[in-house]
């Protein structure tokens, strides 16, 4: 079977599983970031570290019995191995939060799989999708279990990338129900080894019908990279755009092939 129908056939069975039945504009989360389509080369285990703290955000859970965002880190260890040039599986363990007031709670985990262009670093233009299936605490999300279908598109233009992840989350209630929160990044690479970047995180809400402009959930991040050898390193500080965000959010991605 070649590359193009067996990555076909692998997303039609997990886009079939990812849309059978979103998530709240409000939940926390665990990850920030913007995928690339680049992955581990194959036989190659990687592991990336993320975390993301909240000193000042929202003072109230989401739900009942929900974390509070402020003065809260939510992390989780991401392992990644790469099976082809094209695939990567990877697992979100553990994830974990601890509270402003040093409390440590444990969310859940997260398996994956994401399909892209081979050598996506190499290629002015690239692209990529990327499928989650969560399961999750009761205090991290009202829905035990939830997914995401992340497209990745974007672009090398010489120093400068444009990168589009239009993310659906899933939580099982119908299609209407799925909960659009891109993610985008413009990065300009001063070299090799380092990269400066705006990006934003947004939530509207579910397809059925956006939330209000006031309700939903936009946050802009000044970013940079540090792309060397043995730790790919990105640091960042997210401001909120609106009353319903965190107003400022902190995040470090520590992350290094394992050998």
């Amino acid at each position: 079977m070649s590359y193009r129908a067996l990555t076909n056939a692998h997303l039609a069975l997990v886009a079939m599983l990812c849309f059978g039945f979103s998530r709240w504009a409000e939940a926390q989360t665990d990850e920030i970031q913007v995928y690339d389509a680049q992955i581990a080369a194959p036989g190659v285990f990687n592991l990336t570290w993320h975390n993301n703290y909240t000193p000042d955000g929202r003072t109230a859970p989401s739900f009942p019995g929900g974390i509070v965002p402020n003065r809260t880190l939510n992390g989780v260890s991401e392992w990644a191995y790469g099976a082809t040039d094209w695939f990567e599986a990877g697992l979100y363990l553990p994830l974990y939060s601890i509270s402003g007031t040093g409390a440590w709670t444990y969310n859940g985990f997260k398996i994956r799989t994401l399909f892209v262009k081979p050598d996506a670093a190499d290629q002015i233009f690239f692209y990529g999708v990327n499928f989650e299936f969560s399961r999750n605490t009761a205090h991290w999300d009202q829905n035990s279990n939830t997914s995401e279908f992340r497209p990745i598109i974007g672009w090398h233009l010489g120093s400068y990338e444009l990168i589009v992840n239009p993310i659906l989350d899933n939580s099982y209630k119908g299609f209407s129900h799925l909960d659009f929160a891109p993610a985008t990044r413009v990065a300009y690479h001063l070299n090799r080894t380092w990269a400066l970047a705006a990006e934003e995180y947004d939530d509207f809400g579910p397809l059925r019908g956006f939330y209000p402009a006031a309700q939903q959930q936009h946050q802009l991040f000044g970013v940079v990279d540090y792309s060397g050898k043995p730790w790919i390193i990105e640091a960042g500080v997210g401001v909120g755009l609106t009353d319903a965000s965190d107003h400022l959010v902190l995040k470090l991605i520590l992350s290094r092939d394992l050998h």
